[in-house]
């Protein structure tokens, strides 16, 4: 589809952002990571890539993403095929840090430049909306808890997760429901779309 092929050419070539990013403590550049096909039948709506997947090029290639795997039960093969799953965060770049070492967070300009194009060219039977940023977006959603609490809402079609970050690790030990009932709905329906 070479509307979709001149998207991601775009984003990839995106410098919206170059002089925000010079100026956080990384000072880094612009480096968008593009990871999605026509034809996916997953879609993974993260937040943003952060510094390792700034470097790799390849998203969710840090703890968050075994973990994220592990939710999904699916292996790196299956996860990383963009002909299966799309995986397309609120923010293409690598925010940066602030400077006390913390993540900074998407860019709204993202967002607003990039999400209704590539929305509108994806298709996806399953959505999985991993953090707040991305349930505000699409669910129009405040808080994280309730939300993800009130999986079934959406289920099956979307499902809100907690970002799979290891700092949330203290959320999912105050809230075993998310193991106990999501989890096993989740992989059975990623299974199903698979």
């Amino acid at each position: 589809m070479r509307e979709m092929s001149d998207l991601q050419h775009r984003i990839r070539d995106c410098h919206l952002c170059e002089t925000r990013f010079a100026a956080t403590a990384t000072r880094h550049r612009p480096r968008p990571v593009v990871w999605f096909r026509p034809g996916a039948r997953i879609l993974i709506v993260g937040q943003a890539p952060g510094l390792r997947v700034h470097e790799s090029g390849r998203p969710f290639t840090d703890r968050s993403g075994d973990r994220l795997r592990e939710w999904m039960a699916v292996d790196e093969a299956s996860f990383y095929d963009r002909d299966r799953i799309a995986i397309v965060p609120m923010a293409f770049c690598f925010p940066g840090y602030d400077g006390k070492g913390a993540d900074l967070p998407p860019p709204p300009i993202c967002a607003a430049t990039w999400r209704r194009q590539v929305m509108d060219l994806l298709k996806p039977d399953l959505t999985l909306l991993v953090g707040g940023h991305a349930m505000r977006w699409h669910l129009g959603a405040r808080n994280v808890t309730e939300t993800v609490a009130g999986w079934r809402d959406h289920a099956p079609a979307v499902f809100p997760l907690p970002h799979p970050s290891w700092r949330n690790t203290g959320w999912l030990k105050r809230n075993p429901w998310f193991q106990a009932d999501l989890l096993p709905e989740l992989r059975a329906a990623v299974a199903a779309h698979l």
